[in-house]
């Protein structure tokens, strides 16, 4: 492939004009028909989940049990409507690995609003909206459509802040309790956090939040010294967040102070109350008060009183029917800190639920039969909070917070099952996950409390994956734990491989012979499917290296492929993001998908992830779209968390101009402690201008459109090829002003970005434009020179990341002689499978997309020169590996979940694809009739 060669891309869709992968139209609501008294509940979860229809359960649904990255969630079941308590980064790939229908969820409840319980919905809304008539259509108002998202009144700053990426038709609040100022300062009235709120109550379930708000205890020790009025309109966005850093108090009419509620300090107790079941009708006393057969009977059993057909007397329901059974209660808590433990301690509005409570009237008090505690174990472990757990004398408590003891159990066990078995295939590409890693379980959750855990006041279960609490019928009221997963060991999965494919034994062991130089690893013969034998490829031959992996060592750099799918998570692959590590000198993210952090976990074990995050230098992102930043916040959330009281700086975060209008809005939700640069400021030509400190910064420039001035730094001066020069359409979108840019800032944010790289031992992060969306980027790491043992200078390595493109000039020049090339391959051609019509349908639909084919792939990484290319970003339809022509992929691999690609292993990197072929025969050849259905579909 030439530089200079056209390639076939989507303009339209380029400059973000392109609508056809939009939101289908709104759905109507559709009518689901319930009868209470034949409704079955029960509580589930993904950490719980509750489940209501013919039965009804609570079952907790297990994000975030074993990766420790993210609240539970918990799901109401009836049997023909569901409830979700939060939703976390994951939910989808629970979901999705549970068997979970999302188009059959009707309302989703946020206990709290922050990067824990709110990061799986944006993937969530545009995934049920990607669904079309077969799906839901969202909303969060609670008007017409199948789901409603409900939160506190801080949920409005997390919408805000979606807008930035997912169309406003998509996204309507529904929020509840004190109304917060547009300016994030909220006045609230006393009252609205005593008083239950409710939110939904029919024929089927009442549900009613109870409010609770951090450092309400602080008020009452506030004097009447005056305090000055903050007028927040005059305050940018960094003033508001050093004002919400403390409580913000305001006079009210009566002089007295009240205490303003910080977004992202309240916390929901939610109260789920089932009806009351009516007593069994007795035909008997019917007939005896003189009524006949008919309609007589089913108005008294629908409570009306009836006039008697043969006697003078009105027959009430209480002279027929038996007495009714209580509908059974559950309470969903969530108490984070001890500041809200002291609100809840002092809350009035759960007297009638308490069960020690003997001055109510008769008939008030009610009894909870199930509580479910998402509180951490820092609150729920002190003397207060198990005190109070025992006023409730008949309910079940499940302790849902996160434990450490579930860190060895995987909650997503079919990716797990993949991973032992590329681990007994080949531990140095494919690493234990560290979830069967032990040692990281003797670290302490972030933010512990010091003391030793309280005296158990009260007797409690807890929460596993998929544990359910039956609600009705009321005869199986009680916990339920068929449904719990059995656990896995990597030994039982390996028995189970090496029964199903024996030959895998010795792929393996060959496998390892290529990293200890036995004689038998050079042999040219490799174990093939048929018991038949393959011949080595010549281009096998490991003579030649290139010169920056010279004496290379194993601590200088390490690949770290946390998510290779595309669009939305599925059971095998995660969406997009790429550890850099670099040992003791930190570490990057290129890109940051949904579930980053738990991908993370799972790759080091919980504790040393926590580490990693910690040395983080810097987080990329290419382009805007969902699958690969929505894992953002959840990283630099922890990052902050995890950082407290310890002198650092900012982390900094480089990305297309659209991520900052998320972060800003984000923001006042809650700190993430970062600095953003946008990706046009690290183009090389912006670079050069900063580093030769010319008058006319390329920033200027960008937003400069007059007299045809190149508005991107004059990048590609001498490329009028590129789809970006000059005189191609595609350069005027490109170069669309924005925001006013602050050239001192970007100028000091430049300084830190060069001190960063330096640290970490790199000489420049430069991003470079592709063919993909609006401000899509690709991004070059450079290594800087070392000298190894004998003096001798060598030159550095070089990673490119291609991010979601087109093949495309700026790519392959930026490629050009990589040490690595990590590219998209979205859609797969296995020219030995498919007919041509299936091959131009691929090529077809990769266009449509503006994404690549995996032979496009690799045609970039020939034209460029690379030494190796790493393909990723596979499309959902592989879902655990695409079917491949080896004889294409001489210098290639294929990227897999928690893959490590250690820079010392490189020469080695090909040599494995034909083995995968070996332990992915079964799957490949499901995989590539699925592919053919799917491409017959994109071609009609």
């Amino acid at each position: 492939m030439e530089e200079t060669e056209s390639v076939a891309f989507n303009k339209r869709r380029a400059e973000g004009l392109d609508k056809s992968d939009g939101p289908k139209k709104v759905l109507p609501l559709k009518d689901r028909k319930l009868h209470p008294a034949n409704t079955i509940c029960y509580l589930q979860g993904m950490q719980l989940s509750l489940n209501v229809g013919i039965t009804s359960d609570g079952v907790i649904m297990g994000t975030g049990m074993d990766t420790q990255d993210t609240s539970p969630s918990v799901l109401l079941f009836f049997d023909k409507r569901r409830f979700i308590f939060n939703a976390g980064e994951g939910l989808q790939r629970f979901c999705t690995e549970h068997k979970i229908k999302l188009s059959k969820i009707d309302h989703i409840f946020l206990s709290r609003v922050c990067s824990e319980t709110v990061g799986g919905i944006p993937g969530l809304l545009l995934t049920l909206a990607g669904m079309g008539e077969e799906g839901m259509s969202v909303s969060m108002n609670g008007l017409d459509p199948l789901v409603n998202v409900w939160g506190p009144s801080d949920f409005k700053y997390f919408v805000d802040a979606m807008r930035s990426f997912i169309p406003a038709a998509m996204v309507h609040t529904h929020s509840f309790g004190p109304s917060l100022g547009s300016d994030g300062i909220s006045i609230p009235n006393p009252m609205m956090f005593t008083d239950p709120i409710v939110l939904i109550d029919d024929e089927v379930v009442k549900i009613s939040a109870i409010l609770l708000r951090s450092n309400a205890s602080e008020a009452s020790q506030l004097n009447n010294e005056n305090c000055p009025l903050l007028n927040a309109r005059e305050l940018d966005l960094e003033e508001r967040r050093n004002q919400f850093s403390e409580p913000l108090l305001q006079r009210s009419p009566n002089n007295e102070f009240d205490l303003a509620v910080k977004p992202g300090d309240i916390s929901v107790i939610y109260v789920c109350e089932l009806p009351e079941i009516m007593g069994k009708f007795d035909p008997k006393k019917a007939v005896a008060f003189g009524l006949r057969p008919g309609s007589n009977y089913r108005e008294l059993q629908l409570g009306n009183s009836v006039k008697s057909d043969r006697q003078n007397i009105m027959v009430h329901p209480s002279d027929v029917v038996g007495p009714s059974i209580p509908g059974p209660i559950v309470l969903v808590v969530d108490c984070q800190t001890s500041s809200h433990l002291q609100e809840l301690l002092a809350s009035h509005s759960l007297s009638n639920y308490y069960g020690d409570v003997s001055g109510n009237p008769p008939g008030i008090s009610k009894t909870v039969n199930c509580i479910i505690h998402l509180s951490p174990a820092s609150v729920t472990d002190t003397n207060d909070y198990q005190k109070w757990m025992t006023r409730f004398t008949k309910a079940q408590h499940i302790m849902a917070g996160l434990e450490k003891k579930n860190v060895e159990a995987p909650i997503l066990k079919a990716s797990a099952r993949i991973a032992a078995r590329l681990n007994y295939l080949c531990p140095k590409f494919f690493p234990a996950p560290g979830f069967w890693s032990i040692p990281h379980l003797n670290g302490s959750a972030p933010g512990a409390l010091s003391e030793a855990p309280a005296t158990k006041f009260c007797e409690s279960v807890s929460a596993e994956n998929l544990l359910k609490f039956h609600l009705r019928p009321y005869s199986q009221l009680g916990l339920d734990r068929s449904g719990v997963p059995s656990t896995i060991s990597p030994s039982e999965i390996i028995d189970e491989l090496l029964s199903e494919i024996p030959e895998i034994e010795a792929a393996a062991k060959q496998v390892t012979c290529f990293w200890h130089g036995d004689k038998q690893a050079k042999e040219d013969l490799i174990p093939m499917l048929n018991n038949n034998l393959m011949i080595e490829e010549p281009w096998l031959d490991l003579s030649t290296l290139p010169s920056c992996l010279e004496d290379i060592s194993r601590e200088d750099m390490e690949i770290v492929l946390l998510g290779t799918g595309s669009a939305q998570p599925s059971k095998y692959r995660n969406v997009s993001s790429i550890f850099i590590n670099l040992f003791s000198k930190g570490s990057l993210l290129l890109d940051c998908g949904e579930g980053t952090l738990g991908q993370l976990k799972r790759r080091f074990g919980v504790g040393v992830a926590d580490d990693a995050v910690r040395g983080l230098r810097c987080i990329w992102i290419s382009h805007i779209h969902a699958d690969h930043h929505t894992g953002l916040a959840r990283i630099l959330a922890l990052r902050r968390d995890l950082l407290k009281g310890v002198p650092h700086e900012p982390l900094l975060v480089i990305g297309p101009r659209q991520l900052k209008r998320f972060l800003d809005a984000y923001q006042i939700l809650e700190d993430l402690d970062m600095q953003f640069l946008d990706c046009r400021h690290t183009t090389e030509a912006s670079l050069e201008a900063f580093d030769s400190n010319t008058d006319t910064s390329p920033w200027e420039s960008q937003t400069s459109t007059e007299n045809g001035t190149n508005a991107i730094g004059h990048m590609n001066q001498d490329h009028k090829s590129t789809l970006f020069a000059r005189e191609i359409p595609m350069q005027s979108h490109w170069k669309r002003p924005d925001y006013p840019v602050n050239n001192s800032m970007v100028s000091s944010i430049l300084r830190n970005l060069k001190k960063v790289l330096t640290e970490a031992g790199l000489e420049a992060l430069i991003s470079f434009p592709v063919v993909h969306c609006p401000q899509a980027f690709g991004v070059v790491l450079k290594a800087a020179d070392r000298i190894n043992a004998v003096g001798k200078v060598v030159t550095g390595w070089k990673i490119v990341y291609s991010g979601d493109s087109r093949p495309c000039p700026e790519l392959i020049k930026a490629s050009h002689g990589a040490t690595v090339l990590i590219h998209e391959a979205s859609f797969h051609m296995a020219l030995y499978i498919f007919a041509a019509t299936f091959e131009d349908a691929l090529v077809d639909e990769a266009i449509a997309r503006n994404h690549s084919t995996t032979k496009e792939a690799i045609e970039v990484g020939d034209a460029a020169g690379a030494y190796r290319i790493i393909l990723t970003h596979f499309s959902q339809r592989y879902p655990k590996i695409p079917v491949f022509d080896e004889t294409h992929m001489h210098k290639t691999c294929i990227a897999f979940d928690l893959m490590s690609v250690n820079l010392a292993d490189l020469h080695i990197l090909p040599r494995v694809l034909p083995y995968l072929k070996i332990l992915f025969q079964n799957e490949m050849i499901v995989d590539e009739s699925d592919g053919i259905v799917n491409v017959a579909s994109a071609a009609n």
